[in-house]
């Protein structure tokens, strides 16, 4: 188990990420640096499932969805996908931005409001069949259906579906987000100190993460001592004590794909039910990884891990052993005790047991994995 000391030296430098970027083949630039044929791929994917969903056309209105479809990493944005052509809908704002980062697509201004330019851009199109995503607001909704002659019919999943097996491209800006985390991490916790607070420990992770050339994946979890027994603790003025137990969630997201990690250790002496907690969520842990490959079931994954933590006499998590990321923090797979299925080659999870005991402590390890036909590969280096 980690034990760290107090180290007053902030040196960084970019020259590691860097190199490891070029070694990676992957550079810190856009999703738009991306081979045409990657976002050619995915289209046919996607198409096979809107056939299968029996339309002609989808309207894309997810952020995550419009990014993987086109390279557009901008907001307030909408695709529609025919069977021959995207078309990026989005305003002012980001023409200049769409035109660099969606080279594959028709850039359409609009002028007036979304659901009426969608409309207005199809309704010449007879005898179409238009789809939908599910996630479409109800505003959103109401207002295609106002618009369109025919009623869009709503689709949920479809490219969520094909997002769940990440390509080569995928791969390499994940593995590269957990290291820029990973750098930012070490660089970050040589200022640990009694009397800093859990906001300016988390303030300097999230300075190291943008300084290193990536943004924070999700708001940084930082607790100490007792308030780690919180899954989801928000940083607070709390101050770190001697001899207090430290638990840290934060990722990095470069090139739009995120990382997910946690790490905890304690500032000095560390105590008999800590050491038995942190050893206990590390077997944990190392069941849960035994049972990951591909046609692995999905539940029994989870429940490898928590027998582990059941069977020391610990208080067993609620939360799920871990999943998939992306283009999100949170993507399918789900890996929990109610998910059906298995796993597949190409999915990215994380794996994070975890044990909580109120009022005292909590310990959750967390890293990031790459699903293979025999096993799995760590996306994220320990610290």
């Amino acid at each position: 188990m980690p034990n760290r000391r107090v180290k007053n030296n902030f040196i960084f430098s970019l020259t590691g990420v860097n190199q490891f970027c070029r070694q990676g083949g992957f550079n810190l630039q856009g999703l738009n640096n991306m081979d045409g044929n990657i976002f050619r791929k995915r289209l046919k994917r996607v198409r096979k499932g809107l056939s299968r969903a029996k339309a002609d056309y989808l309207i894309v209105t997810k952020p995550a969805n419009v990014t993987y479809v086109t390279g557009f990493s901008g907001d307030d944005s909408w695709a529609i996908i025919s069977p021959a052509s995207v078309t990026l809908v989005t305003d002012s704002r980001y023409t200049e931005q769409a035109a660099d980062e969606s080279r594959l697509c028709r850039i359409i201004e609009r002028k007036d409001a979304m659901a009426k330019t969608i409309a207005g851009l199809l309704r010449s199109r007879q005898g179409i069949r238009v789809a939908v995503e599910k996630s479409t607001s109800l505003a959103d909704f109401e207002d295609l259906k106002r618009y369109f002659p025919c009623r869009p019919k709503p689709v949920a999943g479809l490219i969520e579906s094909v997002r769940r097996i990440k390509d080569n491209a995928e791969i390499k800006a994940v593995r590269a987000a957990a290291e820029i985390a990973r750098r930012a991490f070490e660089q970050a916790i040589k200022l640990i100190r009694p009397g800093l607070t859990e906001n300016e420990l988390a303030g300097l992770i999230d300075f190291q993460i943008r300084k290193s050339g990536g943004s924070n994946s999700f708001d940084t979890i930082v607790a100490f001592g007792a308030n780690a027994a919180r899954p989801h603790h928000q940083p607070t003025g709390k101050k770190l004590r001697r001899n207090d137990a430290v638990l840290i969630d934060f990722g990095a997201r470069f090139n739009g794909y995120c990382c997910d990690l946690t790490r905890c250790f304690t500032v000095g002496k560390t105590n008999r039910l800590y050491a038995r907690v942190y050893a206990a969520v590390e077997r944990a842990r190392d069941a849960a990884l035994k049972m990951v490959r591909a046609g692995a079931e999905i539940r029994r994954v989870d429940a490898a891990a928590k027998e582990v933590i059941k069977k020391e006499g610990l208080p067993v998590y609620g939360h799920g052993t871990g999943h998939g990321l992306g283009l999100e923090v949170h993507e399918l797979p789900v890996v929990s005790a109610k998910t059906q299925g298995t796993l597949q080659a190409g999915d990215v999870i994380t794996i994070e047991p975890a044990v909580y005991i109120t009022g005292r402590l909590g310990v959750r390890l967390e890293d990031d994995f790459l699903v293979t036909a025999d096993g799995c590969i760590a996306l994220s280096r320990d610290s």
